[in-house]
């Protein structure tokens, strides 16, 4: 028996998030009955992050213990030709058998973008959040470097969170401009319940200058998701990479 890992990439915007349910068709779903088809086996796929309806993943991970006997160079050709086009698998790898996407995953970059244009784009309605207004793109860093390292991210944690502790490390938080695209990029051990649309959106607050920025120090001290900014919509969120410490 194998345990694969393999690589997503996924255009969240028709799907109910990575997670199985009843009330709506997901990307673990798909997936499922992709691998399913191709290895006539009933897998349980284990993803890395849990993204929600609407957000989408460039290196999405997840593994799958399996008897097939397909060259793990092989099976990603083999996914993507009965995979619908807005997901594909494009990296695949033996691990050892005792390895979990998410448990093991040692960090996480997360990339929130928006487009700061006077009008909206047609193109890049599910892929951006449309700002029209002038942003303080300094406000916005300085209110970013009063959230990097260890902290207590409760703040910034929706209702609905699991999470034992709001203690998560931070390691780069980053405001890039280039042209109308504004990126928020965030890197972190871990991240809570809708955490990095939360700090999105408090820097953009910060960056629109209705918060100073030194009062995300304010809120982080406070542990209370009413006094953040608000949770930016989905479709500007893209899980870019998932990190592990893997053996060769």
């Amino acid at each position: 028996m194998r345990n694969l890992l393999l690589t997503i990439e996924y255009d969240g915007t028709n799907y109910h998030g990575w997670q199985k349910q009843k009330n709506g068709i997901t990307i673990q779903e798909v997936l499922e009955w992709g691998i399913e088809k191709i290895t006539r086996e009933n897998v349980n796929l284990i993803g890395a992050g849990r993204t929600d309806a609407g957000v989408h993943a460039l290196g999405q991970k997840a593994n799958f213990k399996t008897a097939s006997t397909i060259p793990v160079s092989k099976l990603p050709l083999a996914l993507n030709s009965v995979l619908p086009a807005d997901i594909r698998v494009v990296g695949c790898g033996e691990v050892s058998a005792e390895f979990h996407a998410r448990y093991h995953a040692l960090r996480k970059r997360y990339r929130y973008r928006i487009y700061n244009n006077p009008f909206p784009s047609a193109v890049y309605r599910n892929y951006f959040c449309f700002v029209p207004g002038r942003l303080d793109l300094e406000a916005m860093r300085e209110g970013a470097s009063y959230l990097t390292g260890e902290k207590d991210f409760t703040s910034f944690c929706s209702s609905g969170s699991t999470a034992r502790t709001g203690i998560r490390n931070i390691f780069l938080l980053d405001v890039i401009k280039k042209g109308r695209i504004i990126d928020i990029v965030i890197e972190a051990n871990g991240f809570l319940y809708n955490m990095a649309r939360a700090i999105s959106g408090t820097l953009l607050e910060a960056g629109k200058g209705k918060m100073a920025p030194r009062y995300i120090q304010e809120i982080l001290e406070k542990r209370d998701r009413r006094f953040a900014g608000p949770t930016l919509p989905p479709q500007g969120l893209f899980l870019e990479e998932v990190y592990y410490n893997l053996n060769p």
